[in-house]
């Protein structure tokens, strides 16, 4: 089986992540890894045995040997690197969120098209049991119409540091960092419909910085389904972890982390508790198995991921609607 050759750019807290992943694939060869500071790339080159450490992705592009790239940066450098590898026939992978921006991931998805090069966006809780439980649950209609949900991207008395905490560098604060994973989880167990409307309150409460720490954000979906999203950094109480969920229909509940369903009978109401296999944290290594599988198959059967372009935008989309709207205090149609 020829080997499929793949660079990492970024050797931070996610790129570990994403490696280990790609090590349990008998048909990958890392071959490089990148970071601006040498030392930095050279420490998690010999960490992980990879032959070669760059402190820019120059050689990367030059290198026609390279088939993909997974781009784990700040989120600043995710368009442009990923523009220069698509034009340089390389399929990436770009941890979320896609861009900085809308415009940004448009240009990204255009170049992707023009090149036909492949776009994966980072969003793991897709490859989760749980949450495709949750997906399978809501298309066979047991619960009913959807009419409301509630979702959370929170760390409780914890928050980020560094580039995180700048505008220009992040694009936005909790709700780009944390409350990305709540918006995309939710539109994907509902199906994937498209947001119509969204209206937020956003605030920063905890630290002296240009981005957000604390958010709420309600998103009306084109298939009459309202999503209340919270985020938030530094908070004193979270109603559940990263992409947890409540999600109300007209015959039941169903809620994510801790995953059940509840139904409405005439009487009284049962609750059903699926089981699913240990996590040995609630991000566990299992999800990022998944994805860098998957992004690798894409790559073999030359086939759009998904989670993709779409995806990407769409995530991006909400969050923008949701500054613009808490900077104008009003409804932001889309």
């Amino acid at each position: 089986m020829k080997k499929i050759k793949i660079a990492l750019i970024g050797t931070g807290y996610i790129a570990n992540y994403h490696i280990l992943g790609l090590k349990k694939l008998p048909e990958v060869d890392i071959v490089a890894v990148v970071s601006r500071q040498l030392n930095n790339a050279r420490k998690f080159a010999k960490k992980y045995n990879i032959e070669k450490a760059y402190s820019s992705i120059s050689p990367i592009i030059a290198d026609v040997n390279v088939h993909g790239v997974i781009i784990s940066t700040p989120n600043f450098l995710h368009a442009s690197y990923a523009i220069d590898l698509l034009k340089n026939n390389k399929d990436v992978f770009i941890e979320k969120p896609m861009a900085l921006n809308t415009e940004e991931a448009k240009k990204i998805s255009l170049t992707a098209k023009k090149t036909n090069q492949l776009v994966m966006v980072g969003h793991m809780w897709r490859f989760d049991d749980e949450v495709n439980f949750l997906r399978k649950t809501i298309k066979e209609e047991k619960l009913g119409r959807i009419f409301k949900t509630k979702g959370y991207g929170i760390h409780e008395n914890w928050g980020p540091s560094g580039w995180f905490l700048k505008k220009d560098l992040a694009g936005g604060g909790a709700l780009a960092d944390m409350g990305i994973h709540a918006i995309d989880t939710i539109r994907y167990i509902l199906g994937d419909p498209n947001p119509v409307q969204v209206f937020a309150k956003i605030a920063s409460n905890f630290g002296d910085y240009d981005v957000d720490d604390t958010g709420i954000v309600l998103i009306t979906w084109d298939n009459g389904t309202d999503s209340l999203i919270e985020s938030g950094w530094w908070q004193p109480h979270r109603d559940g972890p990263e992409a947890s969920c409540g999600i109300f229909g007209t015959k039941g509940y169903a809620n994510l982390f801790p995953t059940f369903l509840k139904f409405k009978n005439a009487a009284d109401s049962k609750q059903i508790h699926p089981k699913f296999s240990a996590k040995t944290e609630h991000c566990d290594q299992v999800l990022y198995d998944r994805q860098m599988d998957y992004f690798i198959d894409c790559i073999k059967q030359r086939k759009q991921p998904s989670p993709g372009l779409k995806e990407g935008l769409v995530s991006l989309q909400v969050i923008d609607a949701a500054y613009a709207s808490a900077k104008k205090s009003t409804v932001i149609n889309l």
